[in-house]
């Protein structure tokens, strides 16, 4: 078999577990959105789809989800980026440990989450508000070992060690290495953690249906028992709003810099040398 023959047969198989893949996803999606979109006898109409925008708890569950989701990403970046990255370059014999802490909520179910946190919330309630963005504590907790995963992919991928340590003796401080060189080199892996924590924020329902909270995917439940149709549809369209998304995460990390890290002279001035 030459090579061309060859190579012609792998691209058709390719074609094709992608082809049955795409239908595999997608059938379900057609089905949602016929159902959706289902009238009285063999009609189509947009009803449901329309009472999207005229439902203002729906809306505002949806605009919960979407900060929550945001404020959940933020928060795990704040919280992991500069912890791993000081692991990595001054405690390396904590890595186990930090990756120990981070696996750990895969470990404990949900329902335990929620006995162990409920009394927590109590207070948390009483001093920040009945808010459902105060989601956003356990939330973080709730992606750690997925965001920790992601980033641990990319600070093990690139020359830490070396590129902060020529930054140092450039006289940056350890913000403006954090800032100017670690961010860029792992900026797939940032975006990758961030992707994790809003589609895992967007589709978990047992935290904030037992804690009382009304977000998306609580408000689609209760849709559910009125309105089958109006809650095929929002669950369609958050999928659609996710793979949107994806789409755009992944447009963003597949994009390659046309410039290099600049490293600067002084924490202060910000020249390059």
């Amino acid at each position: 078999m030459s090579v061309r023959s060859r190579a012609a047969r792998t691209t058709a198989f390719r074609y094709l577990v992608l082809g049955l893949l795409g239908a595999f996803f997608a059938l379900p999606l057609l089905a949602m959105l016929e159902f959706s979109t289902r009238g009285p006898g063999d009609t189509r109409n947009l009803v449901a789809w329309r009472a999207i925008a005229d439902d203002p708890a729906l809306l505002r569950a949806i605009w919960a989800s979407v900060q929550l989701a945001v404020l959940t990403a933020l928060g795990m970046l704040l919280l992991l980026v500069p912890t791993m990255t000081w692991v990595h370059l001054r405690l390396p014999r904590a890595r186990r440990l930090v990756e120990f802490l981070c696996l750990l909520p895969l470990l404990i179910p949900a329902i335990v989450l929620v006995v162990g946190i409920a009394p927590l919330y109590s207070w948390v309630t009483y001093f920040l508000g009945n808010s459902a963005l105060t989601l956003t504590f356990v939330y973080i907790v709730l992606v750690l070992p997925y965001a920790f995963r992601a980033l641990e992919a990319g600070l093990t991928a690139m020359d830490l060690h070396t590129l902060s340590e020529a930054a140092r003796s450039l006289g940056a401080s350890w913000l403006t290495v954090l800032l100017r060189v670690v961010l860029p080199n792992v900026r797939a892996a940032v975006l990758s953690a961030s992707l994790l924590s809003m589609a895992l924020v967007l589709g978990e329902f047992t935290l904030a249906s037992l804690l009382n909270f009304e977000t998306l995917q609580v408000s689609i439940n209760l849709i559910g028992k009125r309105d089958a149709a109006l809650s095929i549809a929002v669950s369609l369209a958050a999928l659609v709003f996710a793979f949107v998304l994806l789409l755009v995460f992944s447009l963003l990390a597949g994009r390659r810099r046309s410039a290099k890290v600049v490293l600067p002279v002084g924490p202060d001035t910000g020249a390059a040398p």
